[in-house]
């Protein structure tokens, strides 16, 4: 499998930017956290220069503004709510990349968003559908599962293409989604992570908790970079993958 790398940034509060400046020459793709579940203006603006420096492809990385749960627990919304909270992110972002010289390539939403888009079909729709009104970029990532088929569908009639992704360091369940973070195991370390990219990388496949093989079909793979101690796992998830590419 050919897979394009992409990383979560601009979510650590350190003005060196010293997990970005590491890891960004081992990256396709930069999804830059919009300053609402992490970030600021600064770590925007900074993330997006060390991005046009190494000719990374940079994204936007919207959440549910709620720092103090790192935009990982769900925020109820109504639709004209939802569609602000997006706007406001994706259009902020947008204005600083043009800052950089950059534009923005796609958009991942962040957290309990990302998982809120995946399971429920009201929300995702309604993301789909600010997408389409917004004047920017048309792309969407999201996790590849059984129902790849069906969000094609559904991302054809608002006119938005999909970048589909699986994980490097995230346990799946067997119904292909991943694991909740409050179950154990449901985020690898660096040893087991390293054995599910070169499953991917050789066999489009990953192994979920119970033991089942289960194939994945996706461009990309994310790695977390919201640490420091990510540094040296991005670094070796890079040669598996570069490998692979022959």
């Amino acid at each position: 499998m050919q897979l394009l790398l992409n990383c979560d940034l601009g979510e650590i509060d350190d003005p060196t930017q010293r997990v970005e400046n590491a890891v960004m020459p081992f990256l396709d793709m930069a999804n830059i956290a919009c300053g609402l579940h992490a970030g600021s203006p600064l770590s925007i603006a900074k993330t997006l220069q060390i991005a046009a420096r190494h000719q990374v492809v940079v994204g936007a990385h919207p959440g549910y503004g709620d720092r103090d749960n790192f935009g990982r627990v769900s925020v109820p919304h109504n639709r004209e709510e939802l569609i602000a909270l997006f706007n406001y992110q994706i259009a902020a972002m947008e204005g600083m990349a043009r800052h950089a010289g950059l534009e923005i390539a796609y958009i991942k939403p962040h957290g309990a968003l990302y998982n809120d888009m995946m399971a429920n079909s009201e929300i995702r729709h309604t993301l789909l559908a600010a997408m389409r009104a917004h004047q920017g970029t048309h792309k969407l990532m999201l996790l590849a599962t059984a129902d790849a088929e069906q969000h094609l569908k559904e991302a054809e009639k608002f006119g938005i293409e999909l970048i589909f992704e699986t994980f490097a360091d995230r346990c799946y369940d067997d119904n292909g989604f991943l694991l909740s973070r409050v179950e154990p195991g449901a985020v690898h370390d660096q040893a087991r992570a390293l054995q599910q990219v070169q499953q991917l990388c050789e066999d489009c496949s990953v192994t979920t908790k119970s033991g089942k093989v289960m194939p994945i079909h996706a461009q990309s793979l994310c790695i977390h970079g919201d640490s420091p101690d990510s540094v040296d796992a991005i670094r070796a998830i890079h040669q598996i993958v570069q490998r692979s590419r022959g």
